[in-house]
């Protein structure tokens, strides 16, 4: 992952040179107080929403979680620094220069629509679901293509990279390392039990919070309360 950010990297800046002839800096990465205070701001947001969103599906599945008794910090940086360089990678790509471009030359809305259904044709392959049911497929599009409307909206109002990494980054360090449900395995918490859910609402609960509720509060506060402050770079 490391390597392909540095690849996305590279390609954002040559892509900005042939096109509008820009530096790439114009992708908001230069760090001020503003956008530190939205990466936190964002980072504790999503990780809220994470850790709601999994203490609730382990009550209604009727399971719990254990310590990892052999974790340690080596596994937690390590952890980290895989969910720091995936989030980084696909910002870069999804809300990097493609997305810049998108909303200089057809407008905000119709440029993270566009980003956002990329973001969830995406994670059919992510995921690994790609020609699998058609429900599950259709599930994994709308929560993912909707925290891709979430990202790629707050890179719009913010100009800068910095909110929809924290957003991203908050949710995943939860998932992933404090929960341990992605692809880097076992992590602070271990699952016990193989819960299901005994209602098709208690399924649309945690789709409502996860594609709906948390994509519109960012949504609303960014539209209705966000002014940008021009500052110096830190």
């Amino acid at each position: 992952m490391i390597i392909g950010t540095l690849v996305a990297l590279f390609l954002s800046w040559l892509l900005l040179r042939l096109t509008v002839r820009e530096p790439l800096t114009v992708l908001g990465i230069v760090p001020t107080r503003q956008r530190m205070m939205e990466l936190v701001a964002g980072m504790l947001f999503m990780a809220l929403i994470g850790v709601i969103n999994f203490t609730w599906q382990a009550h209604f599945k009727e399971v719990s979680y254990q310590i990892n008794r052999d974790y340690g910090l080596f596994q937690l940086l390590g952890g980290s620094g895989w969910v720091l360089s995936a989030v980084l990678y696909e910002e870069l790509l999804f809300r990097g220069v493609l997305l810049y471009l998108l909303i200089r030359y057809i407008g905000i809305v119709k440029a993270c629509l566009l980003s956002s259904i990329a973001f969830g044709v995406y994670h059919w392959f992510s995921y690994e679901v790609f020609g699998s049911r058609l429900i599950l497929m259709i599930y994994i599009f709308l929560v993912t293509g909707a925290g891709g409307w979430m990202f790629a909206f707050a890179y719009a109002k913010t100009r800068s990279l910095y909110a929809p990494i924290g957003l991203h980054l908050g949710w995943n360090l939860v998932a992933a390392v404090v929960f341990s449900s992605g692809p880097i395995g076992q992590q602070l918490l271990i699952q016990q039990g193989e819960g299901v859910y005994k209602s098709e609402w208690i399924t649309l609960l945690f789709f409502t919070l996860q594609a709906i509720i948390a994509p519109g509060l960012v949504t609303w506060y960014l539209q209705r309360f966000y002014r940008p402050r021009m500052e110096k770079p830190l």
